[in-house]
């Protein structure tokens, strides 16, 4: 697919966002583009064995190449990670279907997605339909 999204899911069923980005011991990675979605990977991300901001740091390295991180939630710190390594992170109602968040990104991808979608996604803008206001 061209002009795709990597989208991370933290799950624990790999069908609802349902883990908190610190607890998550697994993301579903779908690529996302105009024409729909596909599962990409599966990244495990168990840090049982891991203390402290070693357990953030290596969720965040694992997500390397993602561009939204859907989670139930996640704290201040971790986030902030999340953003510094190119993630956006974003919180979802609890228990919310990945294929219902997958196809609200594609009617937005579709619609008029905001800038930094598209500089994810590497869409040109054509048309800013700001102008037709100011006309």
């Amino acid at each position: 697919m061209e002009n795709t999204i990597k989208v991370a899911f933290a799950t624990k069923d790999m069908k609802t966002v349902n883990a908190h980005f610190g607890g998550a011991k697994e993301f579903a990675v779908y690529r996302v583009s105009k024409d729909g979605f596909d599962l990409d990977s599966i990244i495990k991300t168990d840090t049982e064995n891991l203390e402290g901001d070693d357990k953030s740091d290596f969720k965040v390295k694992a997500l390397k190449g993602v561009g939204i991180m859907y989670c139930e939630s996640i704290g201040g710190t971790a986030a902030a990670k999340v953003i510094r390594g190119g993630i956006n992170p974003m919180k979802v109602q609890e228990d919310s279907k990945i294929e219902d968040v997958l196809q609200d990104l594609v009617t937005m991808i579709n619609g008029n997605p905001p800038p930094w979608v598209k500089k994810i996604m590497n869409i040109e803008t054509t048309e800013d339909v700001r102008l037709a206001r100011w006309a």
